[in-house]
């Protein structure tokens, strides 16, 4: 697949070390179950693979469907999922070889039967079977408990703020200095100086590096600083914070723009105003700042790039200079070759002994500012003479854009702010709430550019991918237990894996990040698995001949302990990243937080609800099966029917 050991495959394994041992933790326990009942660990281990064969095998293959999807997806979030996905299944798939053919040799020859302890309930599970049995009694409010536990999880998700990714701290930053045209570049390093002084004498910084003038347009009016803090163990801000406390001293400094580059993508809000009219562009994107810098969420908003630069306005009087001989073409050569000098290859040279260099001749810069000396500049005519030009051109000074930027060949505006203190979701709400926003003149749209574009492409890319596991899961569960209604209680658990997430997202401040959703499809996994292992049992128990409720009864006694187990090993995997250990875990943390949240409410509403709604789904099954057998099967004929020719063999 040539992938490279990169963030995004290290946190695929980070994220599964705690699925991979699941199935062994599975195996094992069943294994010694079976020895506690007086078998060799031979013949446990041969006992045990057999019986929990088919829900291994199942719990594994759920989670590569639920994983498989998003490796698919495209844009720039499928870039970040094509490597996580593919791993994770890949991770998952060998664990599961692991699982069927080593851990039960392993066991079969370490396991000493004598050694096994012997296991009695205690009052936690005796207290689980009391509760277990009042669920499946009362089965109709036990899934009314868990449809409302759904629809808070809603109303909560629909709470939480989202962002496409958080802030990093991994002490750098960038700090952006822009002049007005027109200053020069010692002007820029005054700026950069002052900037510097202020950001030296912080306690967090390291070293700053300069960059002064010569930007991408080769301008000289533009600055970098590239700062440098210690490590975050020994400051008490984070990058971000630090960030926002420095831009307030940096705003004393007059006569520039100074900003910091967030995530390397300039500012925290862009979003595009586009059309066909400028001036009915820049009247839009004029008025939604001005909206937006009432906004208390919002700091320093404005137009990138909208710094007018001076010009020299010329508007010729046509019908005089026509009748004069003067062509716009001599107005426009008069103009150039007295502001900024002949073109080179028109212009004369000097020659050297190795190269000739352009003679450029222009007016002396002092006299470009005085309007009369422009005013009486010669201009030639057809007949060979010359007229003053102001006597066929007004003359004035103006300004005008410094530079024409476009979006599919409409002109294009770039609206840009920064955020203060608040999450980027809630932000573009309040933004796109603004009248200014919803009220745009005919011609006029705002195009999503950066995170909002990123963020809607997630949302949209997510949901297909979720729904397209959700049915490999469905079609890897039938084929697997060859029973069409009974893989939807298992499906149905993957309702209780959001709750908890969404609680733990909103009493930890995060946000609901591309690291959160990678943890919502990990939940959906494991939660399967903690079904699958119920479900699997009730039906093999109903198989051996015990009734209903039995059946439920002993799945819940005999799976609750490998299922608490599985949960407490995932809970330790991601427990050192949801406290932040191992460096900037800005990334990391939501998701972590998310799967540690949705585990500790989905097992317990998985050990309770599920049974019930084995319940529930076996009744249809029961009354469903006499119907459709009618139609799939074959009947006996009618008593009295003449006997039907069979072929002879």
């Amino acid at each position: 697949m040539d992938f490279t050991l990169n963030s995004i495959s290290l946190l695929a394994l980070s994220l599964v070390a705690g699925v991979l041992v699941d199935d062994a933790i599975v195996e094992i326990e069943n294994i010694v179950r079976h020895m506690r009942m007086g078998k060799s660990g031979f013949q446990a281990a041969l006992d045990a693979a057999d019986e929990i064969g088919l829900a291994v095998v199942a719990c594994s293959a759920t989670i590569i469907a639920v994983f498989l999807p998003v490796s698919f997806m495209g844009g720039i979030t499928g870039q970040y999922f094509k490597q996580f996905g593919l791993t994770v299944a890949a991770a998952v798939f060998f664990s599961l070889l692991v699982a069927r053919l080593i851990t039960p040799v392993l066991a079969a020859y370490t396991l000493k039967s004598d050694k096994i302890a012997p296991h009695t309930d205690g009052p936690i599970m005796t207290w689980y079977q009391r509760v277990l049995r009042w669920s499946t009694r009362h089965r109709w409010k036990t899934l009314g408990a868990g449809a409302a536990f759904f629809a808070l999880s809603i109303v909560g998700l629909m709470m939480v703020p989202t962002e496409f990714i958080p802030a990093s701290d991994d002490s750098f930053t960038q700090l952006n200095v822009e002049l007005p045209p027109g200053a020069r570049l010692e002007d820029t390093a005054a700026v950069s100086s002052a900037a510097y002084r202020i950001i030296a004498r912080q306690p967090e910084v390291e070293s700053v590096v300069e960059i002064v003038g010569g930007d991408e347009f080769g301008e000289v009016r533009t600055g970098n600083l590239n700062i440098t803090l210690v490590k975050p163990s020994q400051r008490k801000l984070t990058q971000r914070q630090w960030e926002d406390r420095v831009i307030r001293d940096l705003g004393t400094i007059p006569d520039a723009r100074i900003h910091f580059n967030r995530n390397g993508n300039g500012r925290d809000v862009n979003l595009y105003i586009t059309g066909d009219n400028p001036q009915l562009v820049e009247a839009s994107a004029r008025k939604l700042v001005d909206e937006m810098r009432q906004l208390p969420i919002l700091r320093d908003a404005g137009i990138d790039g909208d710094m007018p630069r001076p010009e020299i306005l010329i508007h010729p009087h046509l019908d005089l200079a026509s009748q004069l001989g003067v062509t716009v073409a001599s107005l426009s050569e008069t103009i150039r070759i007295a502001t900024l000098g002949e073109l080179d290859q028109n212009s004369a040279k000097f020659s050297l002994a190795d190269r000739q260099v352009p003679i450029r001749v222009s007016l002396a810069e002092n006299t470009r500012h005085d309007l009369s000396t422009l005013e009486n500049l010669p201009v030639p005519t057809a007949s060979g003479g010359a007229v003053p030009l102001k006597a066929v051109a007004d003359i004035s000074f103006g300004q005008g854009p410094t530079r024409v930027r476009r979006y599919n060949q409409a002109r294009r505006l770039s609206i840009v702010a920064d955020l203060n203190g608040v999450k980027f979701g809630p932000a573009m709400e309040k933004i796109k709430a603004l009248p200014a926003l919803k009220n745009l003149p005919p011609g006029v749209r705002q195009v999503d550019v950066g995170d909002a574009k990123y963020m809607a492409e997630l949302v949209t890319n997510f949901l297909i991918a979720m729904v397209t596991g959700i049915l490999m899961v469905f079609a890897v569960l039938v084929l697997l237990f060859a029973r069409v209604l009974q893989p939807i209680t298992i499906l149905g658990s993957l309702l209780l894996s959001f709750g908890g997430a969404v609680a733990a997202l909103m009493i930890t401040g995060n946000a609901l990040s591309l690291g959160a959703m990678i943890g919502f499809l990990m939940l959906m996994g494991i939660v399967a698995k903690n079904a699958i292992l119920l479900v699997d049992f009730a039906i093999e128990e109903q198989r051996a001949g015990k009734d209903r409720l039995t059946a439920i009864l002993e799945a819940g006694h005999k799976r609750a302990r490998p299922i608490v187990m599985t949960t407490v090993a995932m809970i330790a995997g991601m427990l050192p990243v949801a406290i932040g250990l191992g460096g900037d875990t800005s990334f990391r943390q939501p998701m972590a937080v998310a799967v540690i949240g949705g585990l500790i409410t989905s097992t317990a509403l998985t050990l309770v609800i599920v049974p019930a709604a084995f319940t529930l789904v076996d009744d249809i099954e029961r009354w469903l099966a006499p119907k459709f057998g009618r139609v799939l099967t074959a009947q006996p004929p009618p008593a009295g029917a003449p006997p039907q020719p069979h072929p002879v063999n």
